[in-house]
């Protein structure tokens, strides 16, 4: 069974999030801050930690460098990290963090699932679904 943590300090987003993925192959723990999000993954078992952009005082990008870096010192496993953007501009900073996925918001369930699927499976996950639409430029020289 895969154990997921899902951090954010809006009880409904932990809540949207942790029902899509709680049921009898995964369990889900949930944080409310970026300091619980290392707390846990230092005292259990985590397949997948799921963080919010925006957690207070410590958010997602924050809490993936620092488990990065725990991991790097090997006080943790290496667990693969998928950020919630708040939009498109944040695939930035979650790039430079190290994160292994993100999805931007709005959430939908098909993403959240598919996201969590990669990740869990030692893959990746760049939600691509609001990139800006390339344009054709026409030659009008013709």
């Amino acid at each position: 069974m895969d154990t997921i943590v899902v951090a954010s300090d809006i009880a409904s987003v932990r809540r949207d999030i942790g029902s899509l993925l709680e049921g009898p192959d995964a369990s889900v723990i949930y944080a409310n801050s970026g300091r619980n999000v290392l707390e846990i993954v230092k005292e259990s078992e985590v397949d997948l930690v799921i963080a919010d952009m925006q957690i207070g005082s410590m958010g997602g990008v924050a809490v993936c460098l620092e488990m990065r870096l725990q991991a790097s010192l090997d006080v943790i496993d290496e667990i693969p990290v998928l950020l919630v953007l708040d939009r498109r501009p944040d695939v930035f900073q979650a790039k430079r963090s190290g994160a292994d996925g993100w999805i931007v918001k709005p959430l939908d369930p098909l993403r959240i699932r598919a996201a969590a699927k990669a990740l869990l499976n030692d893959g990746r996950y760049e939600d691509n679904s609001y990139e800006p639409v390339p344009t054709l430029v026409a030659d009008h020289h013709s």
